[in-house]
């Protein structure tokens, strides 16, 4: 079986993915955020193409379930930008849910996520290629054992690897206790989230021992008091022999963060994140993070 990643208009060889923003956003709908959505596909079409003339080839879109991922229009606008995209499946925190859905989703879950890896989502036709779930402050409460729990049993039955969105960068080692330790997912397939925003070279280094991929996801509008040390962490994480394990994103979840709204947005991932890494690590395993190390954590021996 050869491993393949799952766009939103098929499946792709890993080294077709290209330059790779691991972890971000096209469309984005909250009752957190309310007046911040992501909604607007014309400007999402134009991101894309501003990270395309960037040099950007690929994006993983981690919106989950019920987030207003808008699933219909993402082949429509990765076509037009000529770029890939990676579409979610999962659930975030409970926060971001009104609790009747939550409810209607009791004992079904991961039916649901198999579901949309496999049959696609809603019909649009588009399969997800990965599980987003999340877990919360220094600590894993009961909806984030219940996610997880049934993103584990949607990657042994489909082989889709699990991303996790980690509150204020904290909790990886317990996340990775419970994903590897007691559901038995392979920390390989294990994509840890938000690390930036909790500068603890301790952990980041126990969580790169455990064998799981780190996604350094910022610059961020949000978060950007910890973006600066970024470069320290990714290149303490590569002296120690783990730069095969470290991604790179962007992380636009709101509007105003967008490049075409006068925010960071995607392209400056390349334009600045990019070469400032290299003047740090040299530009061979700048690229290498980039490129080879998205394909090796998304691609899948689809089951």
């Amino acid at each position: 079986m050869v491993s393949t990643v799952r766009t939103v208009l098929g499946d792709i060889r890993p080294e077709e993915l290209g330059v790779t923003d691991a972890h971000d956003h096209l469309f984005f709908r909250s009752r957190q955020l309310p007046g911040q959505e992501l909604d607007d596909a014309s400007a999402a079409r134009a991101e894309l193409a501003a990270f395309r003339a960037a040099g950007g080839t690929s994006v993983v879109q981690w919106t989950p379930y019920g987030l207003g991922r808008r699933a219909a229009d993402l082949p429509l606008v990765s076509r037009a930008a000529g770029v890939h995209v990676v579409c979610a499946t999962g659930l975030h925190q409970a926060a971001h849910y009104a609790p009747e859905l939550l409810e209607e989703l009791r004992g079904r879950l991961a039916d649901v996520f198999v579901s949309e890896l496999t049959q696609g989502i809603g019909t649009s036709g588009v399969r997800a290629g990965l599980v987003k779930v999340a877990g919360g402050f220094h600590a894993l409460d009961a909806h984030a054992r219940w996610t997880m729990t049934a993103a584990a049993e949607a990657h042994r039955a489909t082989g889709a690897p699990v991303a996790v969105h980690l509150e204020m960068g904290t909790g990886a080692l317990d996340v990775l206790d419970l994903l590897c330790g007691e559901l038995g997912v392979p920390p390989y397939r294990v994509i840890l989230g938000h690390l930036n925003r909790s500068p603890d070279l301790v952990v980041q280094r126990q969580a790169a021992e455990a064998g799981c991929y780190l996604a350094f996801d910022g610059p961020s509008r949000a978060h950007h008091a910890t973006d600066w040390r970024m470069p320290d962490a990714v290149r303490a994480l590569a002296e120690a022999g783990f730069g095969h394990r470290l991604l790179l994103g962007g992380d636009t979840v709101v509007a105003g963060a967008r490049s075409v709204d006068g925010g960071p947005g995607m392209p400056y991932l390349l334009r600045r994140v990019r070469p400032r890494l290299e003047a740090e690590l040299g530009t061979d395993l700048v690229a290498r993070i980039l490129t080879a190390n998205p394909g090796q954590a998304y691609a899948v021996d689809w089951r």
